[in-house]
């Protein structure tokens, strides 16, 4: 009896402290937060990553008036019935652009060079265009269409006559989906209201998490997961059981980040390609992630070379040319044995590519999340509370990037001779994406290194 008062007792504070949590996110960053139930709803309904979603939801429903939210849910249902392309009805859309002659659509573009006829073409995922015509500016003012393509609202236009060898579709407009501007002050104003456990609780919430369920050594490995969107060049591995989310912030949680799917890669993709002088993923995205690292190749002998030089020191060689690219590498997969067996039988980076089995290559490695101690997600682990937007936050953690804090670890604190420089690196970087996530706004307090 006494421990069913407990936990109730425990559900209830529990409860008070989430709402406090609310009140205070739509005081300090009022317009910039929404519920996360409301994109639940919604991804239901539409195959889209999260911040697309969030990026509507923001807005309209950015308020804590039920009225306001509920019309503005009912707005963006609206958008996303008009506008939003299903795979199923790509058929009935390219109709209507037809017959209307312009229609305006929320799709994943892509797009390439077509060197035999001298034009950009775009490849709409969902509506299955592969050759709609693109003005050379277009391509020119949004670069990332040529590297994996982004989620736009797009405005296609139809024309054909006679004897055509083009496409009949073209792009009128193009905006991408993602913040037009940042004010940090605002962030950093918003911050000061927060102590240190609230801010993690919000950090976690902004990604869909519910931290009123989670451990706290486990919150620390879901904000190390967030490294990379802060910290230039952060390479971080985490291998553990399936359906622990591993690879759900990369994909969903921030335009600027790019999940490759394990498989077949080349250097000219990922690096540099020499034909046409352009640099690859590792030079257009902020973050690289890797999923499912077992089935991870390269079509070209030097590829695994080049990645080491580039994981070590962020730029890479290629003919004369010295290449500098800025993107956190981010490397996941399972392991499908328990961590006791695995240790006994193997080591801990087993499901590596025999390729990349090698010392030098994960000694470049800043962190490992070890996966095995985050529980596999179930629906208690997903709030339906308030958080920051996602594209607000991807925009936040984008703008700490051109920060340093590498250097302030050692106001406070001096590392042991027993880290070689490698270690010494790992540490700086770490402490310096923790302190960028947690204390954006200053460097000056020893408590927060000590947290970090």
């Amino acid at each position: 009896m006494q421990q069913q008062d407990n936990s109730a007792s425990n559900m209830e504070t529990a409860s008070v402290l989430a709402q406090d949590l609310d009140s205070l996110l739509n005081q300090h960053f009022r317009g910039r937060v929404v519920r996360k139930d409301l994109t639940k709803q919604l991804k239901e309904g539409a195959n889209v990553p999260v911040y697309v979603l969030e990026y509507l939801l923001g807005m309209y429903c950015a308020s804590d008036d039920d009225e306001v939210v509920e019309q503005g849910l009912q707005s963006v249902k609206r958008i996303l019935s008009d506008n939003y392309v299903r795979p199923d009805e790509a058929e009935k859309v390219k109709s209507l652009i037809r017959e209307r002659g312009s229609y305006k659509i929320i799709d994943k573009v892509t797009v390439k060079l077509n060197q035999k006829k001298d034009v950009y073409e775009a490849q709409l995922s969902n509506l299955g265009i592969k050759d709609a015509l693109v003005p050379s500016q277009m391509v020119k003012d949004n670069e990332k269409l040529l590297t994996g393509g982004i989620w736009c609202m797009i405005t296609v236009n139809y024309f054909y006559e006679e004897g055509q060898k083009t496409s009949p579709f073209s792009l009128f407009t193009l905006k991408p989906i993602q913040m037009p501007n940042m004010d940090m002050d605002e962030v950093f104003e918003a911050r000061k209201q927060f102590d240190r456990d609230q801010w993690i609780d919000v950090l976690l919430r902004s990604v869909g998490m519910e931290p009123a369920n989670i451990e706290q050594r486990t919150k620390w490995h879901l904000i190390t997961r967030m490294i990379p969107f802060v910290e230039n060049n952060y390479n971080v591995c985490e291998l553990g059981p399936r359906g622990t989310g591993k690879s759900h912030v990369y994909k969903e949680c921030s335009p600027n980040s790019l999940l490759v799917s394990g498989g077949q890669t080349t250097v000219a993709n990922l690096f540099y390609n020499m034909a046409n002088r352009q640099i690859g993923l590792v030079g257009m995205w902020d973050v690289v992630a890797f999923d499912e690292v077992a089935g991870i190749t390269f079509k070209d002998k030097d590829g695994v070379q080049i990645m080491k030089d580039y994981m070590a020191s962020g730029s890479f060689s290629r003919g004369r040319d010295s290449i500098e690219g800025k993107a956190s590498m981010v490397f996941v997969g399972n392991i499908n044995q328990s961590v006791d067996t695995l240790v006994k039988t193997s080591h801990l980076l087993a499901p590596f590519p025999d390729a990349m089995i090698d010392t030098a290559f994960f000694d470049r490695f800043h962190a490992y999340i070890p996966g095995w101690e985050i529980p596999k997600m179930r629906p208690e682990f997903f709030t339906n509370r308030y958080g920051l937007i996602t594209d607000y936050l991807a925009e936040y953690m984008r703008e700490m990037r051109k920060r340093s804090f590498s250097d302030a670890i050692d106001k406070f604190f001096k590392l042991g001779n027993n880290l070689n420089q490698r270690d010494v690196i790992a540490v700086r970087r770490t402490v310096s994406g923790l302190l960028k996530l947690m204390h954006p706004m200053a460097r000056t307090a020893k408590k927060m290194y000590e947290s970090a």
